[in-house]
């Protein structure tokens, strides 16, 4: 590779307004120098990681939770574990939906209590389906495990059913803070639907939302 630069401006400019430089550089080891696991404390540093800037949120209730982060926690590339590169990118984005729109009845609790940055690692292979969800290097209370459970299970036994032979370990990193708007479930969360008024309607919402995104992609 090689660095190049790209002048920019208008076209009949006599001088150009600005300079655009692209130059190649070594992999920076130390980007996620300091970053623990907030599920368990463990250290992330040097684990393959991206981060995201238009990820899944949902808002209720004046709060927001938003995926800002992934990490891959196996060594191996990935995108080999499945059959099609791209249904890596359609797990993930399922994955966090789900965890969104369980959560989002219990934001104002969550930041409430301290519990502003979420973690969530999800392992697929052959001899286990599992998730662990996480805040202050500790696992979410129980409270939260059943809204989890029904929205999460589904979506991760689907992607486990286009794994190859190899297993796919990673962590997503969710975080909660204030919504510049101070009411209701938005159309990110419920799509057209109506925010529901009660955690059973929520729940059905959330299953059905969760299966038409599976069905989507």
């Amino acid at each position: 590779m090689k660095d190049f630069s790209i002048t920019c401006g208008k076209a009949d400019a006599e001088d150009p307004q600005e300079h655009i430089h692209i130059q190649w550089v070594d992999d920076d080891k130390n980007v996620s120098k300091g970053v623990i696991s907030p599920i368990d404390g463990k250290s992330m540093e040097t684990i393959t990681n991206v981060k995201i800037f238009h990820g899944s949120e949902c808002k209720a209730n004046g709060k927001v939770i938003r995926w800002t982060e992934v990490f891959f926690l196996e060594n191996d590339d990935q995108h080999n574990c499945f059959s099609d590169p791209a249904d890596h990118s359609r797990l993930t984005e399922h994955v966090t939906k789900a965890f969104c729109l369980a959560l989002c009845p219990h934001l104002k609790l969550l930041k409430e209590d301290g519990m502003t940055k979420l973690g969530l690692r999800v392992t697929l292979d052959s001899d286990q389906v599992s998730y662990q969800a996480g805040r202050n290097g500790q696992h979410l209370p129980s409270q939260y495990m059943n809204d989890l459970n029904s929205a999460l299970v589904p979506v991760i036994h689907g992607g486990a059913c286009q794994l190859s032979e190899a297993s796919v370990v990673m962590e997503l990193i969710e975080d909660i803070s204030q919504s510049s708007f101070a009411k209701c479930c938005e159309i990110e969360c419920y799509g057209n639907r109506t925010a529901p008024d009660s955690p059973l309607e929520h729940m059905r919402l959330v299953q059905v939302t969760a299966r038409e995104h599976m069905g989507s992609g």
